[in-house]
């Protein structure tokens, strides 16, 4: 028998859901390996009125990258300024700058993606 509430919370860990537009064009490179990378921006706004009524946006932005053929679609219809719809999960990672500076960087690596109001 099926735990159901182990199966539903186990599909929700680390699931990330966003609705946004790119802020450049993606960056798309093929490894030497042949796998193709695709990274991006996306900026995603949320709006609420202050205590004065006056309305307030606020953006975030938000570092994306796409692995094979997700990168392969996001290379083909993702441009700036095109709203999209995406899920995908947060990965942390640390790397070293050549001047040897630990840095630390959360991304969010792209599963799939959905092109919205695109003519």
């Amino acid at each position: 028998m099926f735990n159901l509430n182990f199966i539903v919370m186990n599909s929700l860990r680390n699931r990330v859901q966003l609705i946004g537009n790119p802020g450049a064009d993606p960056e798309v490179k093929t490894l030497e390996t042949g796998t193709k990378l695709a990274r991006f921006s996306l900026a995603t706004n949320e709006s609420y009125k202050n205590s004065k009524g006056e309305k307030i946006t606020e953006t975030q932005w938000h570092n994306l990258v796409a692995w094979g053929k997700t990168a392969d679609l996001v290379e083909k219809y993702v441009r700036k300024g095109k709203e999209l719809g995406l899920e995908g999960k947060l990965v942390n990672r640390q790397y070293e700058t050549t001047e040897g500076e630990k840095r630390y960087i959360t991304e969010i690596v792209v599963q799939e993606i959905l092109l919205l109001n695109n003519k």
